[in-house]
């Protein structure tokens, strides 16, 4: 995408337990945080000062890009990396979501 969003889909077959998935973040200097949304949470376009991790530990997000008419459904496992700046707007699923999102440096691994 041209903003550097960047999205990981989880490709094992089993769903990632919120410890494993915490531990990737803390191996890689990140310092999660949980949060949880109930089914159809919206929040408006907006950005940040910062470049944003989140892994989505259950349920399901929908992040909207709109600058660049884009939109991606992450599920549990799937990661987004959102550099700082990036407008975006996200609709939460039917089943809610429970996320562990983290503050880097910029880069992206």
């Amino acid at each position: 995408m041209a903003s550097d969003v960047k999205i990981t889909n989880w490709s094992n077959d089993w769903q990632p337990a919120e410890a494993e998935l915490r531990q990737a973040m803390q191996a890689q200097g990140l310092q999660p945080y949980r949060w949880s949304n109930s089914p159809g949470d919206i929040y408006p376009s907006h950005s940040h000062s910062y470049h944003k991790v989140i892994f989505v530990v259950e349920g399901s997000i929908t992040f909207g890009l709109p600058q660049e008419g884009k939109s991606v459904q992450l599920r549990a496992g799937d990661r987004l990396d959102l550099p700082a700046s990036v407008v975006h707007d996200a609709q939460v699923g039917k089943q809610g979501v429970v996320c562990l999102e983290a503050h880097a440096k910029g880069e992206q691994p």
